[in-house]
C-alpha cells in the first residue's frame, strides 16, 4: 500500500483535485488560476525575505561600522571636564562587563587647507588606550595612528575629510578653534594651530569618515587649553548589554556622571530603520494576502465544477465536515507549495544579493547606493531564519484562511439539487 493510500480519504481526494485539471478547457483554466495563486504567494514570500534580509544587513553593517569608531558606553562628568578620570576608570573596571577604558577629549573645530575649510569633530585620545575600546587604530589606510606622539601636533583624519581638504599624509592643515570644550578657559584659547596629517583612516561609515579627526590627548588639551579629558570610553564584553551596564555604572560610580551608550548615539536612526522594517513587512504581507485570497476564486470555481462529485460523496455517507476538509486540503497545499517556492527563491536571492546587485550595476552602469546618502556604498544582506519562519508561516496561515469560505460553501451543496441536471 502506497503512502498516499494510507491517508484519510479527504486528503486523498484533496491531493487528487490539486493535481487534476488537464482534461477539459474549464479544468485547465482553473488549474491556471491555481498556478497563478502559487506564483503570487511565492513572489510575495520571496520579496519579503529579500527585503527584510537587506534591511537586517543594512542595520547590522551600519551598526558594526559605527561601533568600529564609537565605544559601547561613554561616561561624562556633569560639571564638564573629568578631572579625575583615572579614578573613574578604576571604578568602571570594577563592573565585570567592562573590559577596557580609555580617556577622550571632544571638541568642535574647523580645519583649513588652502582655500578649503571643513568642520571637524576633534577627538583627543591616547593611541594605546584607544586601541582597546575601538577599531579605528586598525582602520588607518595611510600613515599610522602611532604618529600621534606627545608634542608632535599630528592629526589622523577620516578618508572623506582628507579628500575634501585635498591633503595626504605629511601635509599641513590649520586648526581653527571654535567655542572650545566644557571646562576650557575661553580667554586663553589660541585662534589657530598648525597640524601635520599623520594618518588617514577609513571606517566605511561616511558620517565618521567625513567629520572625525584624532589628535594626541595632551596635544588636543594644549591646543584647546582644556583642563582635563571630556570623559572616558568603555568597551564591554557584550555590546547588547550596554543600556543595562550604563545604568549599573550610574549607580555604582561616584560623582555626578552622564552615561551614554551606543544605542542612544543614533537612537533616531535606529528607530527609523526599525519602523521602516515593520512597515515593509506589513506592505509586503498585503501582497502575499492578495495572492493567497486568489485561492478563494480558485476554490469557488472548483466547487462549482465538482458539485456532482460532492453530491456523490454525500450520498455515499460523507459528512459536510469531510467535504470541507477536502477543499481545505486543496487550498492549503497550494499555499504550502507557494510558500516553499517563495522561501527557496528568497533564500537564494538573499544569500547572493551582493553578487546580483553588483552584476546589475556593472551591466547597466548604475550605482544603487551613494555613501554620502546611505552611509554605506554596497547592499548587505543578513538572512535570519526566524524571519523566514515567520514569513512562511504567515503565508500558509493566510492561504488556510482563504479556504474557509469556499470549503464551507462546498459542504452546503445539496446532493439532490446537484444531481438533478447530471
Amino acid at each position: 500500500m502506497s503512502t498516499t493510500q494510507k491517508l484519510p480519504y479527504e486528503w486523498q481526494i484533496g491531493l487528487r483535485y490539486t493535481r487534476a485539471g488537464k482534461r477539459s478547457g474549464r479544468n485547465r483554466f482553473i488549474s491556471f488560476i491555481s498556478m497563478a495563486s502559487v506564483a503570487g504567494i511565492a513572489l510575495g514570500v520571496a520579496a519579503l525575505i529579500v527585503v527584510l534580509s537587506v534591511m537586517n544587513g543594512f542595520t547590522k553593517e551600519v551598526t558594526n561600522r559605527m561601533l568600529s569608531v564609537l565605544s559601547h558606553v561613554e561616561v561624562y562628568d556633569a560639571h564638564g571636564a573629568m578631572t579625575d578620570w583615572r579614578r573613574a576608570s578604576r571604578e568602571a573596571l570594577e563592573n565585570l562587563e567592562v573590559r577596557a577604558v580609555a580617556p577622550f577629549l571632544d571638541a568642535q573645530a574647523m580645519l583649513l587647507s588652502g582655500d578649503v575649510m571643513k568642520p571637524v569633530l576633534l577627538r583627543g585620545v591616547l593611541p594605546r588606550e584607544e586601541a582597546k575600546v575601538s577599531d579605528v587604530t586598525r582602520q588607518v589606510k595611510q600613515g599610522s595612528f602611532d604618529a600621534l606622539q606627545p608634542g608632535a601636533y599630528n592629526i589622523v583624519l577620516g578618508s572623506a575629510l582628507a579628500r575634501a581638504l585635498d591633503v595626504k599624509v605629511g601635509d599641513r592643515v590649520t586648526l581653527l578653534l571654535g567655542s572650545g570644550v566644557p571646562g576650557a578657559s575661553q580667554e586663553a584659547l589660541p585662534q589657530t594651530r598648525a597640524l601635520v596629517v599623520g594618518g588617514i583612516f577609513e571606517a566605511g561609515h561616511f558620517e565618521f569618515d567625513s567629520a572625525l579627526g584624532f589628535m594626541r590627548l595632551e596635544d588636543a588639551a594644549g591646543a584647546l587649553n582644556a583642563p582635563a579629558p571630556s570623559g572616558i570610553r568603555l568597551r564591554l564584553a557584550d555590546l547588547h548589554q550596554a543600556p543595562r551596564v550604563a545604568e549599573e555604572l550610574r549607580q555604582s560610580m561616584s560623582g555626578q556622571l552622564i552615561m551614554r551608550d551606543w544605542t542612544k548615539v543614533n537612537a533616531i536612526w535606529f528607530a527609523a530603520v526599525e519602523s521602516q522594517k515593520r512597515m515593509m513587512f506589513i506592505i509586503l504581507t498585503m501582497i502575499v494576502a492578495v495572492a493567497a485570497f486568489n485561492l478563494v476564486s480558485t476554490l469557488v470555481m472548483t466547487v462549482r465544477d465538482k458539485q456532482a462529485d460532492i453530491a456523490i460523496l454525500r450520498t455515499l455517507g460523507a459528512s459536510p465536515g469531510s467535504v470541507m476538509k477536502i477543499f481545505m486540503v486543496q487550498g492549503t497545499l497550494v499555499g504550502l507549495l507557494g510558500a516553499a517556492l517563495g522561501v527557496a527563491a528568497g533564500v537564494l536571492v538573499a544569500a547572493n544579493v551582493d553578487v546580483i546587485v553588483s552584476g546589475i550595476e556593472h551591466l547597466f552602469k548604475v550605482r544603487f547606493l551613494s555613501q554620502e546618502v546611505y552611509l554605506i556604498d554596497e547592499i548587505p544582506s543578513d538572512l535570519r531564519w526566524e524571519d523566514v519562519s515567520w514569513i512562511a508561516g504567515v503565508a500558509v496561515l493566510l492561504s488556510f484562511l482563504a479556504t474557509i469560505y469556499p470549503s464551507w460553501s462546498a459542504s452546503r451543496v445539496k446532493p439532490a439539487e446537484a444531481l438533478r441536471y447530471e
